[in-house]
C-alpha cells in the first residue's frame, strides 16, 4: 500500500495550480467584482450564477447548495476522484513529483491511483489507436473517412485511429506498457472471455474516436464497423465504467467548450461525423450525445459552459435527420426543452441529409447556413403536429386544435404562452379566443404535454453512434440550510473521514441581512481573503467576546489559535490552514467567508473597509466594557468600599478617553 503524500507535495501543487484555471474547464466564468468571478454551478441546477470563485484565496464556494473548498476539492466533487488521485491528477499537470511517506524516491507505477491508471491508459489507447490508422491494415478506415471528406489532418484534431483485426493487438500493447488484465476489463478496454480465464481486445477491425471529458482527457471510445465479418453492432461505445458514464458525456464537447461559452450556441448533431462536418464547416459548436438519448446530465453539462441565465442568455439547436424518425425525435425534444432558459431551436434539412453528407452534396456553407435558418423549438413542434391533419375540413382542423391546445399549455414561460395560441389560431383560421379557450382547458386538464414539461423526456435516439429533480437554487446570499451530500459525490472533506468521530454541532447560518453580523462578516472575509490589508495588531488585540454573532466567535478561535492576522505572513496557503484547522462543521462557513465578494464601495479599498469595521468592534467592546466597569464602580460604592469604587471609576474614565478617540478616529 502507498504511504501518505507528503504534505509540502501536496502544499506545492495547490501553490502551482491555478483554481479559476480547473474550473474553467468545466464551467463558464464571469467577473463579479474585485478578485471574484462567478459562474452556474456544476454540482445542482440553477438558472442565476450562486458559484463563486476567489482564485487569489484558492476557493470555491456555491452559494445555492452550499458546495465549497479547494482545487482538491473541486476535482473530488465534479470527478468523483478520491483525495489523493484529485492530487496526483493536478501534479501531473502542473509537473510536481510526487512524494510518499513510506519509501524513497516516487511513486511506483502501480501506486498510482486506480482512477488515474484507468486515465493513462485511455491514454495509450488513443496513441496507440491513431498510430494504426497510417498501418496497411488501416486502408478501408482511411477510406471511409476520405469518402465522407475528412484528410489526414481531420483525422489527427479530432483523435481519430484505427483498432488492428485480431484478438489481442492493443491487449499485446498495454501488457507491454504494465497494465494488468483485470484493470483494462475495469476500465471497458478489453473484454472476458465466458470462461473468465482470458481477455481480448473490446474493439477490432473498427474506426476509432476518443471519447474525452471536458477537460480533455481520453474516457471511452466510439467505434465504427468497418468490415463484412464483423457481426457486431454498426457502432460500439465503451460499455459502462468507473470513468465513462454515456448519460453524462457529450462527444466533442471538449474541443467546442470555448466557442460554446464565447458564442452563447451549442448545436446537438447525431454522431461523430456530424460533429466532425460541423466543426469543419464554421459549427465549432457542436457535439453529440454518445450511443444513448439526449438526457438532463446532457443539459447541465452544456447550460454551465452556456451561463444560461437571465442576464446571459444562450441558444440551444438540435439537429435530426429530415425523415420520420429526425421529425419523432426532435418532437420528443419539446419536452426536454422546458428545463432550458436558453432559446432552443431545430434545424431539420428538408431532403434528409445529415451534416456530413450535407458538407459532402453541397459544402461546408450549407452547413453553416442549415444551423443559421434554425426554427424555434416550439414553433417547429406545433406545426409538425398539425401537419397530421387535414386543416382544410372543419374536423381536421378541431382534431388539430386538440392535439396542439396541450402542447402549448405546456409551455412554462407565460409570455411565451399567449404568442403561440395566437399563432396557433393563424396557422389554423380559427378565432384566437376559441385557442386561447382550448389552451387553458388543456392546462387544466393536466394534458400530457404539460406533464411531459414537467417531467422532461429523452429526445433522440442515437444514429452514428451519437446523439439521438433536483431543487434548484439562485442568488449569492449565504444558504439558510446545511449542505446534503451529491448523489455520487465524495464525502465533504477533503481527507479521509474517520469513523466513530465525535459529531460537532454547526453553529447556525448567520443572516447577513442583519447589521451586527454584516459588519463581523465583512471583518473575517477581509482577514480571509486580504490579511495584508488589516491592521494585524489591532485584530489580534481583539477579546475573545469581540464578536457578538455564534459562528463569527468559532471562526475568530480558530484565528486565534492559528496565531492570529500576525501568522497570515504574505497570505500563500493562510485561508487553507484556517479551512483546515476549522471543525467539520465549521468548515463550510469559512469556505463562504473565504469566498463571497465584499462589499467594498467604489473608492474604498478593503484596507479601509476592515479598519472601519475593526473600529466598530472595538467601539462595541469599549461600550460593553464601559458598562461593566460603570456598574461595578456603583456596587462598590453602594456597599462602602471607597478605595475599590475609585479604582473602578478611573478605569470607567480611561474608557470613556478611549471612547471618545475611536469616535474621534470615526468622524
Amino acid at each position: 500500500m502507498p504511504g501518505l503524500i507528503r504534505s509540502e507535495d501536496v502544499d506545492a501543487v495547490r501553490e502551482q495550480v491555478r483554481l479559476d484555471e480547473v474550473v474553467g474547464e468545466y464551467v463558464t466564468l464571469k467577473p463579479a467584482g474585485a478578485g471574484s468571478l462567478k459562474g452556474l454551478c456544476p454540482f445542482h441546477d440553477e438558472r442565476s450564477p450562486s458559484f463563486h470563485v476567489r482564485p487569489s484565496v484558492g476557493f470555491y464556494k456555491c452559494f445555492g447548495c452550499g458546495a465549497g473548498g479547494d482545487v482538491f476539492r473541486f476535482l473530488q466533487e465534479v470527478d468523483h476522484l478520491t483525495f489523493p488521485e484529485a492530487v496526483e491528477r493536478l501534479a501531473q499537470r502542473a509537473g510536481v513529483q510526487l512524494r510518499y511517506e513510506e519509501g524513497s524516491g516516487g511513486p511506483r507505477r502501480q501506486d498510482v491511483g486506480a482512477r488515474q491508471r484507468m486515465l493513462d491508459a485511455h491514454r495509450v489507447a488513443a496513441e496507440f489507436f491513431a498510430e494504426q490508422l497510417a498501418s496497411p491494415g488501416a486502408r478501408v478506415a482511411r477510406r471511409f473517412l476520405a469518402e465522407r471528406g475528412f484528410d489526414r489532418a481531420a483525422a489527427e484534431h479530432f483523435g481519430a485511429g484505427f483498432a488492428p483485426e485480431g484478438w489481442d493487438a492493443l491487449t499485446k500493447h498495454l501488457r507491454g506498457r504494465g497494465y494488468r488484465d483485470d484493470e483494462l476489463a475495469t476500465a471497458g478496454l478489453v473484454s472476458r472471455a465466458q470462461s473468465g480465464d482470458r481477455v481480448y481486445d473490446r474493439f477490432r477491425g473498427r474506426l476509432v474516436w476518443p471519447i474525452r471529458d471536458v477537460a480533455g482527457a481520453t474516457i471511452g471510445f466510439g467505434a465504427r464497423r468497418l468490415l463484412e465479418s464483423d457481426q457486431g453492432p454498426k457502432y460500439l461505445n465503451t460499455p459502462q465504467t468507473p470513468l465513462y458514464d454515456k448519460s453524462t458525456v457529450l462527444y466533442g464537447l471538449d474541443l467546442a467548450k470555448r466557442e460554446i461559452a464565447r458564442r452563447r450556441q451549442v448545436v446537438f448533431v447525431e454522431g461523430y461525423t456530424d460533429v466532425m462536418a460541423c466543426h469543419l464547416s464554421g459549427v465549432p459548436t457542436a457535439v453529440a450525445t454518445c450511443g444513448t438519448a439526449f438526457g438532463p446530465e446532457h443539459i447541465r453539462a452544456v447550460r454551465r459552459l452556456l451561463v444560461d441565465d437571465d442576464a446571459f442568455r444562450g441558444e440551444v439547436v438540435f439537429t435530426f435527420d429530415g425523415d420520420e424518425a429526425g421529425r419523432k425525435a426532435a418532437l420528443r425534444a419539446f419536452e426536454q426543452d422546458q428545463r432550458f432558459t436558453a432559446s432552443t431551436f431545430v434545424a431539420v434539412e428538408a431532403s434528409g441529409l445529415d451534416p456530413c453528407d450535407l458538407r459532402l452534396e453541397r459544402g461546408p456553407e450549407a452547413v453553416a447556413e442549415l444551423v443559421a435558418t434554425r426554427v424555434p423549438l416550439f414553433e417547429f413542434a406545433l406545426r409538425s403536429t398539425l401537419e397530421r391533419f387535414d386543416l382544410d375540413s372543419a374536423e381536421g382542423r378541431v382534431q388539430a386544435l386538440r392535439a396542439a391546445a396541450p402542447l402549448v399549455a405546456g409551455i412554462k414561460d407565460p409570455a411565451l404562452r399567449p404568442e403561440y395560441a395566437r399563432q396557433l389560431s393563424g396557422w389554423l383560421g380559427m378565432d384566437v379566443d376559441d385557442v386561447r379557450r382550448a389552451v387553458a382547458a388543456a392546462g387544466r386538464s393536466g394534458s400530457p404535454g404539460g406533464r411531459g414539461a414537467e417531467r422532461g423526456g429523452r429526445p433522440g435516439a442515437s444514429r452514428d453512434g451519437g446523439a439521438g429533480g433536483r431543487r434548484e437554487h439562485g442568488g449569492d446570499g449565504p444558504p439558510q440550510h446545511g449542505r446534503g451530500r451529491r448523489e455520487g459525490g465524495a464525502p465533504h472533506d477533503a481527507e479521509a473521514h474517520r469513523e466513530g468521530a465525535p459529531s460537532e454541532v454547526r453553529p447556525p447560518t448567520p443572516d447577513p441581512r442583519d447589521p451586527v453580523v454584516r459588519l463581523e462578516r465583512e471583518l473575517l472575509q477581509a482577514v480571509l481573503q486580504a490579511p495584508a490589508e488589516v491592521d494585524g495588531a489591532r485584530f489580534d488585540a481583539l477579546a475573545d467576546d469581540a464578536f457578538a454573532v455564534p459562528a463569527h466567535r468559532a471562526v475568530h478561535e480558530v484565528l486565534r489559535a492559528l496565531g492570529g492576522v500576525a501568522a497570515a505572513g504574505d497570505g500563500a496557503g493562510w485561508t487553507t490552514r484556517v479551512r483546515e484547522s476549522a471543525g467539520e462543521s465549521l468548515r463550510p462557513y469559512v469556505e463562504e467567508l473565504a469566498v463571497a465578494p465584499m462589499m467594498v464601495r467604489p473608492g474604498e479599498g478593503v484596507a479601509r473597509l476592515a479598519a472601519a469595521a475593526l473600529r466598530e468592534l472595538e467601539l462595541r467592546g469599549l461600550l460593553r466594557a464601559s458598562a461593566e466597569v460603570t456598574g461595578r464602580a456603583q456596587r462598590a460604592e453602594a456597599a462602602g468600599e471607597a478605595e475599590r469604587a475609585g479604582e473602578l471609576w478611573a478605569h470607567a474614565a480611561a474608557l470613556t478617553a478611549d471612547l471618545q478617540r475611536l469616535r474621534a478616529e470615526s468622524a
